[in-house]
């Protein structure tokens, strides 16, 4: 949606197209005219557009019969999202949006008014190389409910923790002591790994899961639940949700699973 705008800006009318709504389609189809790699994005467009032409029209959904032996590719399923943003979003994953766009600045004179962005002896050119990387990237997975959920484990942040504040506190063991839990109704079949695993998916379902963001994490922080009582060091979170943020915090007794009878 960024390229398209800056695509757009102050394009001319004579390039957009007097009479075609969809000017992003029009200026494609124009430079594809002179620019050969253009050409061959206008034409892989057309047809994932055919395709899904086709799909619509589909009884209930049903693909269309291919012949016996055939190794014509299942008909690709785009979101209304990307068939939005499908001519940009053909040329990224084709890896030529950058050369396009430079073509684009190399010609600006033809397609854009002189205050264009694309225009710019400077911004121009910039656009053009910032779409080099972009356009280096394998794009052969989807997006999933979880794609966010690339932040370190909080096991993972506190070893971190313990590794660059081992100097400031003694009380904070670089060694993760053992899982001291115990189960409440013994059938002795079960062995001391499988608590310590169960335990630490227990501690870390609270500071990482697929439904929040993990901003901040610090260890060692000190909080005093009572006047009376000595302040406790441990572990501090900052999680983003859909429509809020939350902070947690939880002993470093807990987080390393040596509570013992303490309350």
């Amino acid at each position: 949606g960024v390229v398209e705008a800056c695509l757009l800006h102050m394009l001319k009318r004579r390039a957009a197209g007097f009479l075609r709504t969809d000017k992003v389609a029009a200026l494609f189809t124009k430079v594809g005219k002179t620019c050969a790699i253009a050409g061959d994005v206008c034409r892989k467009v057309q047809e994932l557009q055919q395709q899904v032409e086709s799909r619509k029209n589909q009884p209930n959904g049903q693909e269309p019969l291919k012949r016996q032996g055939s190794t014509t590719s299942k008909t690709p399923v785009l979101t209304p999202q990307a068939i939005k943003h499908i001519w940009v979003r053909t040329a990224l994953i084709e890896k030529v949006l950058d050369k396009i766009v430079q073509y684009i600045v190399d010609n600006c004179s033809k397609y854009y008014e002189k205050e264009a962005l694309l225009a710019d002896p400077v911004c121009g050119p910039i656009l053009a190389s910032l779409l080099v990387g972009p356009c280096a990237l394998e794009y052969t997975k989807l997006k999933t409910a979880d794609h966010y959920w690339t932040d370190p484990s909080a096991d993972e942040l506190l070893q971190r923790h313990r590794i660059h504040g081992a100097h400031g506190r003694q009380d904070s063991p670089c060694k993760r002591p053992a899982l001291g839990i115990r189960k409440r109704h013994s059938s002795g079949s079960t062995s001391e790994d499988r608590f310590a695993a169960s335990a630490r998916e227990y501690v870390e379902s609270l500071h990482q899961n697929s439904r929040t963001h993990l901003l901040y994490g610090k260890n060692n922080v000190l909080v005093q639940p009572k006047d009376d009582l000595e302040a406790i060091p441990g572990y501090l979170s900052l999680h983003q949700s859909a429509d809020s943020l939350t902070l947690k915090w939880t002993p470093n007794q807990l987080m390393n699973g040596t509570l013992g009878d303490s309350e």
